[in-house]
């Protein structure tokens, strides 16, 4: 009888230490799996770069060109020097020729490849030819006339689009009491897209040697959906023409492209950094 509860109580506490072994084990499993996911939050692996326009839409212009072809222009060299110096960052387009996107569907592919930057990048036009020099946006509310101006005309990209107004809930680019819209929305994303839109403006500044009109907030539709730190980029004025031709040559493309990727670097290493 003696031996039979010996047995019984070696069995019942084999399976009690078992259980906690298991319990122990899993919970280490789970600990290990959360910090992955706490590191891996910290890495810069997705990079989305935006062609502004496109297509049937070629945005402004100047004398000589258009706004969706030197857009892009930019975009595929900027995509190239980050390719060759961050090989670990994976590269997605949203367009690489002449093209057609619907801005909520450029903030889709962002969003379906879990992309950690979105980059969008433009020209800029105003009636005021002597001015130039660039300017990078954060999604936000306007605090000026020009700052709305800009988003207005960048939005009206829209009415090139079949279903706007249920893609947009609603949304009409032209009428300023619209962008109240955005007052209801808030960016979780805006310290991280505000640090990338400073880096990109010094870069232009200190480097690139451009006139940098700074960092500002506006709403951009193809910044409202995207789920990621997300700036706008307008590289220049094609409506000034001296600007124009500089943002023509191929060696100032560079330039410019060679400027956001340092910016990125910088943004890269700052973020990983965190994770360490």
């Amino acid at each position: 009888m003696n031996s039979k509860l010996i047995l019984l109580s070696t069995l019942i506490l084999f399976f009690f230490t078992s259980f906690q072994a298991t319990d122990e084990k899993k919970t280490t499993l789970e600990n290990k799996a959360a910090l992955l996911e706490v590191s891996n939050t910290y890495k810069l692996k997705t990079i989305v770069i935006d062609a502004g326009h496109g297509g049937k839409d070629p945005g402004t212009h100047g004398k000589t060109s258009k706004e969706k072809h030197v857009a892009l222009a930019v975009a595929l060299e900027l995509g190239r020097i980050v390719k060759e110096n961050l090989p670990d960052v994976k590269i997605i387009y949203t367009r690489k020729t002449d093209e057609f996107i619907e801005l909520h569907e450029r903030a889709n592919i962002a969003n379906r490849n879990n992309a950690d930057l979105f980059i969008s990048i433009h020209c800029n036009a105003i009636s005021k030819s002597s001015i130039a020099g660039t300017e990078t946006y954060v999604m936000g509310l306007h605090k000026t006339k020009g700052n709305l101006n800009v988003a207005v005309r960048e939005n009206e990209s829209i009415l090139h689009e079949d279903n706007y107004i249920d893609n947009y809930e609603g949304f009409d680019p032209t009428s300023t009491e619209g962008y109240i819209l955005f007052s209801l929305f808030q960016n979780a994303y805006l310290e991280n897209s505000l640090n990338v839109a400073d880096k990109i403006e010094e870069q232009f500044k200190t480097r690139v040697e451009r006139h940098s009109r700074g960092v500002k907030q506006a709403g951009f539709l193809v910044l409202w959906k995207t789920s990621m730190p997300s700036v706008l980029v307008e590289i220049g004025y094609l409506t000034n023409v001296k600007e124009e031709k500089y943002l023509n040559q191929k060696k100032n493309q560079v330039y410019i492209a060679s400027g956001i990727y340092r910016a990125i670097k910088s943004y890269k290493n700052e973020l990983e950094a965190i994770g360490k």
